[in-house]
């Protein structure tokens, strides 16, 4: 590099890592026509960081990862299937290639936007499933938008 160009890198930390991921995987999953909420409970326990519903009731969960570490320390992706109908990882850009597993989808975000890198492939919900976790999301929308809280202060849950 020549002496006069100054070289800049950027670290971020993984809280915003994670913050910068899920918001463009979010404005991605906007701009695909999908409804996306953020940091949803479900059924079994588990909180998907994003979870979308398209314009044909079609369910999407996104699991964020903000770096290696995180992965690794973190094996509880396999209990959203039953909870969609396309699961993917949307991690950074900088993360390295070759680690995630090769059946979910995969999309690379920051903040501004992301990309589909690689299609989940489609394991279709059963309808009456379907159907419980619709009206939950649309619920659960319903209630954030008038920030409404459960008793013990916390975001409603499904």
């Amino acid at each position: 590099m020549p002496a006069d160009v100054l070289q800049i890198d950027l670290v971020f930390s993984r809280p915003e890592t994670t913050l910068s991921v899920t918001r463009g995987a979010a404005r991605l999953l906007v701009d695909m026509g999908y409804a996306p909420l953020l940091e949803v409970g479900l059924p079994n326990g588990r909180r998907a960081d994003v979870m979308a519903v398209g314009r044909r009731g079609d369910i999407v969960i996104c699991e964020v990862k903000s770096g290696l570490e995180d992965y690794r320390v973190d094996r509880k992706w396999g209990e959203y299937g039953p909870y969609c109908d396309a699961f993917f990882f949307a991690v950074a850009p900088e993360f390295p290639d070759g680690i995630l597993p090769d059946e979910p989808g995969l999309i690379v975000a920051d903040g501004f936007g992301g990309a589909v890198v690689r299609d989940a492939p489609l394991k279709p919900l059963a309808p009456a499933r379907r159907k419980a976790l619709t009206l939950a999301f649309a619920r659960l929308g319903a209630m954030r938008t008038l920030d409404v809280r459960s008793g013990d202060g916390a975001p409603p849950r499904f």
